[in-house]
């Protein structure tokens, strides 16, 4: 099929050649021209027959906003819109009754992968009613990991965010648990390989993970992390899952002690964050503070 992709940044770019690599038509558009396939929004509409799908992977918030209000202008009716950012679900509703006025489908599309996604796949959770879900599937299959599993048509528009901002929340908590516990095994004198202890537990014991791996995988690189800062952002869907647990009186202490818990890094060079960075960077190529720009 045809698709129009809008945002070719590390996630969009790899997606675009993951696409073309399963035999579909992508006509890419991205503010840089050098990696641009089109010179404008406009132009890549009129490259696509209808009834067209548009990708849009744009940072949340006002550029995925102006983005669809481009769009809502120059597509047509029986169109659909796929959302593949980290919208808020609640952003998802508004845009598909927007879209609705013209007779334009909408889809938001979680999607989990990061810089490992263009060889792994890539986890799709998928909201929007199942006709116009229907004119994306091979898309999804074509980004999906290979295998039964990695993608769910999770429910109506809002769903595929609001299930991803729930994984991003785990994330937060799980990245959290093995922070601590490097930070305590760097903290005694009896322990004195740290980093083969981690790489003991990825074989046989219930907590390995991919997460596991990537933290090895960066200490491999760094082995006491004495080049990082101890800084990590958060993204905003961490901050989201707290406030959806309130709204609905759900509790989720171990999400939110490790939101707090990047608040922290605001504050003195934090070691746990080191390892909340490095993890970030392993698997998102998130940017990092190193000490000597500090």
């Amino acid at each position: 099929m045809e698709l129009g992709l809008v945002g070719l940044g590390k996630m969009g770019g790899n997606m675009r050649e993951r696409i073309r690599r399963a035999g579909h038509t992508v006509v890419g558009y991205d503010r840089d021209p050098k990696v641009s396939d089109v010179a404008s929004l406009a132009e890549l509409v009129d490259k696509l027959e209808g009834p067209r799908v548009v990708w849009v992977m744009v940072p949340a918030g006002a550029p995925t906003q102006s983005t669809i209000d481009e769009l809502k202008d120059l597509l047509a009716e029986g169109d659909v819109v796929v959302d593949g950012g980290n919208s808020r679900w609640t952003d998802d509703e508004k845009h598909a009754a927007e879209l609705a006025e013209r007779g334009i489908g909408f889809v938001d599309c979680g999607v989990s992968g990061g810089v490992w996604g263009l060889e792994n796949g890539y986890a799709l959770m998928v909201g929007g009613d199942d006709e116009h879900v229907a004119r994306v599937q091979p898309v999804f299959d074509a980004l999906k990991p290979e295998g039964d599993f990695g993608y769910v048509h999770a429910g109506k528009v809002g769903a595929g965010h609001f299930s991803k901002m729930v994984h991003n929340g785990i994330e937060y908590a799980m990245m959290q648990a093995y922070a601590e516990g490097w930070e305590l095994l760097e903290a005694v004198d009896s322990v004195t390989d740290v980093r083969e202890v981690f790489r003991s537990w990825q074989e046989g014991t219930v907590i390995r993970s991919w997460l596991l791996d990537l933290a090895v995988n960066a200490l491999d690189d760094d082995e006491h992390l004495d080049k990082l800062r101890g800084f990590a952002a958060d993204s905003g869907e961490g901050r989201w899952t707290v406030e959806a647990a309130i709204d609905n009186a759900v509790p989720l202490p171990a999400i939110t002690a490790s939101l707090f818990a990047r608040f922290s890094s605001r504050q003195d060079d934090s070691p746990q964050m080191k390892m909340i960075a490095a993890l970030r960077n392993q698997f998102g190529g998130h940017a990092v503070e190193s000490k000597s720009e500090h």
